[in-house]
């Protein structure tokens, strides 16, 4: 009955899964929740939340108890010189705590330190969120892109296959040679194959986006088609007024900000082990003795034998407390402590070059996107220019063929360069798109279609 249970509902998550057709966004919150690198990255802030809740109960006293129990057996030699068993049982019972007093803000500091680690973890997490959801979106216009370039191959092979039907019916009532028939049975066949590819292409990109997501049925995965307007804009947004913006938002700045003050922390918790250290503590105890040999615990000033107490009177009779107060004075121990402290300097540096390091990134992909958002508009602009030409050359030569006056292979050629320009169109639209929504995300706007 389990069995089939598990399998009914393996069943019906295939079903759902088939049935289902994504949108950017669901791609993108599906990834940021159920990839393993953010679920790897998600362990990670968990235990520098641990770390965090560990520093801040340092602050609570160390509280342990203790129970010793020893039997010694042998013989030993009195003040008289006369030879007796030594044998015997001691059992002792002691809780102690203590809590450290001072040292010169080392608990305080160390909180401090972990939160910032803490905040630090947080960043990473959402900078890894980021590049997936960047890569998805890519991804996902690389789809759309390969479904239009698939419509412009079906609608260049209906063309095809008009053009080879006409030739076929004038071929047999021998107004036109043979070889016409055969030339646009091949434009034909070119025209099959570029639908087959376009449709390859676009499986091929909705396997890389279902690789993305880590879906278990990559087969029957499939996005929603999304309308990109025809007409685009320039740009709004310059590197110029980005850059400011990106650096204020951008998680991996925000992480190497953290991570210059859990340096500079870090240090100050080193330094403090030039302070003392003072500890106080406190502790309950008591014992139990027994001679196993004459169950006598000595003798009273007489010289009578004195008979043990039992284990509950002793207990009670033996019960004492004590008070400590202790300090550590560091006095030398090889300079180790200051070469300690040059070290934490030494990476609070590396803090501070890393942070360096991440701006340039980020400057460089900004500038990079206002680049690629530039010269994609450009080349979309010249595709569009193309494409004009191309179309109006197309409808001459089409006109001049129906005269007479072209043949077919120049009526070809004007098709293949007009499906060629209508591809650089839509290829570099979806450039530009892509390269405008990543200089929107810098900019802080949220990746949308």
């Amino acid at each position: 009955m389990k069995k089939s249970a598990v399998f009914f509902l393996s069943l019906l998550s295939t079903f759902v899964f088939s049935q289902k057709v994504w949108t950017l966004q669901e791609c993108v919150n599906y990834a940021v929740e159920n990839n393993l690198q953010v679920i790897q990255n998600t362990y990670n802030k968990k235990l520098q939340d641990n770390s965090l809740q560990i520093a801040k109960r340092q602050y609570l006293p160390g509280v342990s108890g203790t129970i010793n129990n020893n039997v010694s057996f042998g013989q030993g030699i009195d003040v008289f010189g006369t030879t007796n068993r030594n044998d015997n049982f001691s059992n002792r019972a002691s809780v102690g705590a203590d809590i450290l007093i001072y040292n010169n803000g080392r608990l305080e500091k160390n909180i401090r330190k972990t939160e910032f680690d803490v905040q630090a973890s947080n960043f990473d997490i959402e900078k890894i969120k980021n590049d997936i959801s960047l890569q998805i979106a890519q991804q996902y216009l690389s789809i759309l892109l390969n479904r239009e370039i698939t419509k412009i191959s079906e609608s260049a092979l209906d063309n095809a296959d008009k053009l080879y039907k006409r030739a076929k019916i004038t071929t047999e009532v021998g107004t036109t040679p043979q070889t016409i028939l055969a030339e646009a049975e091949a434009a034909l066949a070119r025209e099959k194959q570029n639908v087959k590819t376009a449709q390859i292409n676009t499986e091929r990109s909705l396997f890389a986006l279902a690789m993305l997501l880590q879906l278990p049925d990559y087969k029957n995965f499939d996005i929603q088609n999304v309308n990109i307007q025809s007409e685009i804009q320039a740009p709004l947004f310059s590197a110029d007024q980005i850059i400011d913006k990106a650096f204020e938002n951008q998680p991996q700045i925000k992480s190497a900000e953290v991570r210059i003050k859990s340096a500079e922390a870090q240090t100050e918790i080193t330094e403090t082990a030039f302070w003392p250290t003072v500890t106080a503590s406190a502790g309950i105890g008591t014992s139990y003795f027994n001679s196993l040999v004459t169950n006598y615990a000595g003798r009273d000033i007489n010289g009578n034998p004195i008979k043990e107490s039992g284990f509950f009177k002793q207990y009670k009779d033996n019960f004492g407390q004590q008070l400590g107060l202790s300090a550590n004075i560091p006095i030398f121990n090889k300079g180790i402590t200051r070469l300690n402290v040059e070290q934490s300097k030494i990476n609070e540096d590396i803090a501070k070059t890393a942070l360096l390091q991440q701006k340039q990134q980020v400057l460089q992909n900004v500038q990079q996107a206002q680049f690629d958002a530039e010269s994609n508009y450009e080349s979309y602009l010249a595709a569009s220019q193309a494409e004009k030409s191309s179309k109006l050359a197309l409808d001459f030569a089409e006109k001049s063929y129906n005269a007479g006056k072209t043949t077919i292979y120049d009526l070809n050629i004007a098709r293949n360069n007009y499906a060629n320009a209508q591809g650089s169109v839509e290829q570099s639209k979806f450039n530009y798109l892509f390269s405008l929504k990543l200089l929107n995300f810098y900019a802080g706007i949220p990746l949308s279609l």
